[in-house]
């Protein structure tokens, strides 16, 4: 079966991320597993991931001792593809928030183990840059394959606002992640549509190995799960395989 990698924001837990996304019952309906795991770092009541050199909500580094969450996650999907019951070549990640941040790492630095990455107000395409952290550090995203990326997000956002700023964790709008994210995959056709009164897309096709880079805003949308349409997600999901 397909396997979806569900992540939580920032001090949650992954109970709680599969309680408030309903993302179980859209597997139900059409038979993909979805894995909610915990941070590694504790913050909180919950946890926070471990993105190096990137700081945590608390605004501090992850500590030098902290579990390394890449290979926490990728060692997760070798125990579950090995139960037999989990389809290597059709695993995908998603996540709110800081989650979404993760998904994005791992994108970035683990793109061989994924179909697709679906950040949720939480696109990134690595570290800002230092010198000008309205731009992502090309040096700290470099994936070995494309990557089909498809984001969701708020327009009214006031924690990871697209348009940029806010925390040391952000800083660069999400069209610069858009953007790099493209030139990652090869893409060479910048495009903007409306889906409906109320979200839009905005992103880039003809990328190589038949990938595409998008994002979904929601018009009034905050910075919580709800700017997702789980059916949309999974719609995305399943067309991709690795």
């Amino acid at each position: 079966m397909p396997l979806v990698i569900l992540l939580h924001g920032s001090t949650g837990t992954g109970a709680q991320m599969l309680r408030d996304s309903h993302l179980a019952e859209t597997a139900d309906r059409h038979g993909f597993v979805v894995a909610a795991p915990d941070g590694g770092i504790a913050a909180d009541r919950g946890y926070v991931w471990n993105i190096p050199g990137v700081p945590t909500v608390a605004g501090t580094l992850p500590p030098e001792n902290a579990r390394d969450d890449v290979a926490y996650l990728t060692g997760l999907i070798d125990r579950l593809v090995d139960t037999g019951c989990v389809d290597g070549k059709r695993v995908y990640v998603t996540g709110l928030s800081g989650g979404g941040r993760m998904a994005s790492w791992l994108g970035c630095v683990a793109a061989e183990r994924f179909a697709a990455i679906a950040p949720v107000v939480g696109l990134r395409a690595g570290r800002p840059l230092a010198s000008d952290p309205t731009q992502a550090d090309p040096a700290t995203c470099r994936p070995d394959a494309p990557l089909p990326v498809l984001a969701f997000a708020g327009d009214v956002d006031g924690t990871n606002p697209i348009t940029g700023g806010g925390a040391p964790y952000w800083r660069y709008a999400q069209a610069a992640a858009l953007q790099r994210w493209a030139v990652l995959n090869g893409c060479s056709e910048p495009y903007a549509r409306n889906l409906s009164a109320t979200v839009y897309e905005q992103g880039y096709a003809r990328c190589r190995g038949d990938t595409t880079v998008a994002a979904r805003v929601m018009r009034g949308g905050q910075h919580s799960w709800s700017v997702v349409d789980n059916e949309a997600l999974w719609a995305f999901l399943s067309r991709q395989r690795r």
